[in-house]
């Protein structure tokens, strides 16, 4: 028994994808001018001595990267689900 999900079943599932595909590269786009900004925010709070925009700047970098990493684990962990489903 080959089980896949029927992804032609419903009208607009490639617009669907289109439009996954696009928030991801948003997300992505996003979080390294994030992390970009952040870290210079960092650097500079640090070389002054200003240490609430350092902690700021680094917080700012740790979100940054969770949420690149969590947009692509997302990413990840959908296409595992999928072969995980043909495979039952």
């Amino acid at each position: 028994m080959d089980v896949f999900p029927d992804f032609e079943g419903l009208s607009g599932i490639s617009e669907l994808r289109e439009v996954a595909g696009a928030v991801l590269m948003f997300v992505l786009i996003v979080a390294v001018l994030m992390l970009i900004v952040s870290a210079i925010c960092w650097a500079i709070g640090s070389s002054n001595g200003n240490y609430q925009t350092a902690t700021r700047g680094r917080v700012g970098v740790f979100v940054a990267l969770g949420a690149a990493v969590l947009a692509g684990a997302g990413a990840a962990w959908l296409n595992w689900l999928i072969t995980v489903g043909d495979q039952l």
